[in-house]
C-alpha cells in the first residue's frame, strides 16, 4: 500500500501536468486521482479508528484532549505536505476532512504554493513527531544549563517539563497515562527501547548527543594547541613511513673527469597505534522516577569532556615523566641536545639557550634544520615573567643601563601555553616544575595526537546489559599519543614555584 506522502506527490503530479498543458484533469487523470483520494480516506479511517479512546469524550477529558491533539496533528501533516500555513485551519474548528477538500481546491485553482519555489516536486517536510522530537531534546539539554545557539522550535515552552510529562507527551496516541505512575511509565518506556519508531528513546538520545558535543567542544585543554593532529584507519601498528634523506653534495668534475655515484639514505620513522577508551553510563529507573535530568545532559557532557582531558593529562604526562621514546631512551636527554643541564625560572639567559638549542637541532642524517620557536609550556604560575621578558622593548644590563631586548621580536611569535597538569603531576606548588620551549608544528611533529578516521569527538550509542535497570548508553573514542621526534621540543628541568597562599 503507497504511503501519505506517495498519494499526495501523485495527486500533485497529476495537477502539474494539467496546469503545464493550460487544460483540466483528463478522465483517466481524475479517476487516478480519485483513486488516490479514496486511498487517503482510507489511510485516515484507519488511524482515526486505532487513535479512537474506548471511553466517550462526555465521560473521559482525556479522550478530548487526545482527540484534539489528533485532528491538529492531521491538519499540520496535510498543509506542511503542500508548504501552507495550518493555523486558519485549526483555529476554525474544521475537520481533518474539510481541510483536505479545501486544501485540494485551492490546488486545483492555482498551485500557487508548489509552482512559487519553481518546482514541479512535493516537498514533504518533517512531521510534527519529528519536530517534537527535537525541541523536547533540546529542552532538556537547555534545562540542565547548557545553551544552545538555535534552539528548535518549540524548546524553550517545554523546558519546564519533566522526563514523565515528555513522555507522555511523545505517546500521543496511548490513552490514559496521565494516571500511570511513574514507575508504570518506566516500565513503558523499557519496553520501548530498542523499538526504532518510538519517541521517547529518541528524545534521549537527541538529548545526549547535544550535550556531550557541547561538553566536548568547551572543555579547556591546552594539548592540540603544541601538537600535530593525525589520522589512522585502523588499530593496526603503523609503522612503514620513512624519511627521505639528504642527497650527496655536488662534486666537482675535472676536465675528462667522471661523475660519482650517490645512494640517498632513508630512514625509519616512529610507529603509530591507536587504542580504545570509554565508559558507559545509565539513566536509572531512579533517576527517571525522580527527575534527574543531570543524568540525561551533565553526565554525558562531563565524560565527552573528560576524552578530552584524558589526552590531555596523556600529552603532560609523556613530557613532564620523561617517558621513554622510540630509541629506547627517555624523551630529554643530553644525547637528544633538548634539555638544559641545570634548571631555572623564567629568565631572559635561560629562554635564548634554550631557542639556540632548538634552532641548531640536526636532523637524522646530520643536517643541518630550522626550527621556529613557536610555543612556551609552563606550569601555572610562571607566565607572569614570560610576558614580562617578551613584552619588554628595554631591558637592564649588568651595568645598569638601557638596553634593546633581544626577545622582544619573539612577543608575536611565540605563544606562551599555561596548564596546571604540569603542576598536578609535579606534585604541587612547594614543588620542581620544568618547562619546554616546542616548535612549530609544520617544521617538526613533536608529538601527534591521531584519532581513527579523523574522528575527535566521542561516539555514544544505545546498549542493553541484563539484569540493569536503566536506559544504558557507551561512549568511546579511538586515539594514539606518539612522539615522533625529540628535536622538537627543548626541556628546562626547572625551578621550585612557590605557593601564591602561603
Amino acid at each position: 500500500m503507497r504511503t501519505r506522502e506517495e498519494l499526495i506527490a501523485r495527486q500533485q503530479e497529476l495537477l502539474n501536468a494539467a496546469r503545464a498543458a493550460g487544460r483540466e484533469l483528463t478522465a483517466e487523470e481524475q479517476a487516478e486521482f480519485d483513486t488516490c483520494q479514496r486511498e487517503l480516506d482510507a489511510l485516515d479511517a484507519a488511524s482515526r479508528q486505532q487513535t479512537q479512546p474506548t471511553a466517550t469524550p462526555e465521560s473521559d477529558p482525556e479522550a478530548v484532549r487526545l482527540a484534539e491533539r489528533n485532528r491538529i496533528r492531521e491538519i499540520e501533516n496535510i498543509c506542511r505536505s503542500f508548504n501552507l500555513d495550518a493555523s486558519t485551519y485549526v483555529a476554525s474548528g474544521m475537520s481533518v476532512d474539510a481541510v483536505r477538500s479545501a486544501v485540494l481546491d485551492q490546488l486545483m485553482q492555482n498551485g500557487q504554493p508548489i509552482a512559487a519555489r519553481g518546482t514541479t516536486d512535493v516537498e514533504v517536510s518533517n512531521s510534527a513527531e519529528d519536530k517534537f522530537r527535537r525541541a523536547a531534546g533540546d529542552a532538556l539539554v537547555m534545562r540542565s544549563g547548557i545553551e544552545i545557539e538555535h534552539p528548535a522550535e518549540g524548546a524553550r515552552e517545554l523546558m519546564s517539563m519533566s522526563l514523565r510529562d515528555l513522555f507522555i507527551e511523545s505517546n500521543p496516541n496511548e490513552s490514559g497515562l496521565n494516571r500511570k505512575s511513574a514507575d508504570e511509565l518506566y516500565s513503558m518506556a523499557s519496553r520501548q527501547f530498542f523499538n526504532p519508531t518510538a519517541a521517547f528513546p529518541s528524545i534521549l538520545d537527541n538529548a545526549i548527543n547535544k550535550a556531550y558535543v557541547e561538553g566536548h567542544k568547551k572543555v579547556q585543554v591546552t594539548f592540540d594547541r603544541f601538537t600535530k593532529k593525525g589520522t589512522l584507519k585502523d588499530f593496526k601498528i603503523t609503522d612503514n613511513k620513512y624519511l627521505a634523506g639528504p642527497t650527496g653534495e655536488f662534486l666537482l668534475v675535472p676536465e675528462g673527469g667522471e661523475l660519482k655515484a650517490d645512494k640517498p639514505s632513508d630512514e625509519k620513522l616512529p610507529t603509530r597505534q591507536l587504542k580504545t577508551y570509554g565508559r558507559q553510563f545509565t539513566l536509572t529507573r531512579q533517576a527517571f522516577i525522580n527527575d534527574d535530568i543531570e543524568l540525561v545532559t551533565s553526565l554525558p557532557a562531563r565524560y565527552a569532556a573528560s576524552a578530552r582531558k584524558t589526552i590531555n593529562r596523556q600529552v603532560y604526562d609523556i613530557i613532564v615523566n620523561n617517558a621513554v621514546i622510540y630509541d629506547g631512551t627517555q624523551l630529554f636527554t643530553v644525547a637528544h641536545k633538548n634539555v638544559l643541564t641545570t634548571g631555572t625560572g623564567i629568565t631572559q639567559a635561560a629562554l635564548q639557550k634554550m631557542i639556540m638549542a632548538l634552532q641548531t637541532q640536526k636532523d637524522q642524517f646530520g643536517q643541518e634544520i630550522i626550527i621556529r620557536p613557536a610555543k612556551l609550556v609552563v606550569p601555572a604560575g610562571m607566565a607572569f615573567d614570560i610576558y614580562t621578558i617578551l613584552h619588554s622593548p628595554m631591558i637592564n644590563t649588568a651595568g645598569n643601563t638601557q638596553a634593546v631586548n633581544p626577545l622582544y621580536r619573539y612577543a608575536n611569535t611565540i605563544e606562551v601555553v599555561e596548564d596546571p597538569a604540569i603542576n598536578v603531576l609535579c606534585g604541587g606548588f612547594g614543588n620542581t616544575m620544568p618547562w619546554f620551549l616546542i616548535g612549530d608544528t609544520e617544521d617538526t611533529s613533536f608529538i601527534e595526537v591521531d584519532y581513527l578516521n579523523g574522528q575527535e569527538i566521542p561516539t555514544i550509542r544505545r546498549m542493553e546489559a541484563p539484569g540493569q535497570l536503566g536506559f544504558i548508553w557507551d561512549i568511546y573514542l579511538d586515539w594514539g599519543v606518539n612522539v615522533m621526534d625529540f628535536r622538537g621540543a627543548i626541556k628546562n628541568p626547572g625551578t621550585t614555584v612557590a605557593d601564591p597562599l602561603s
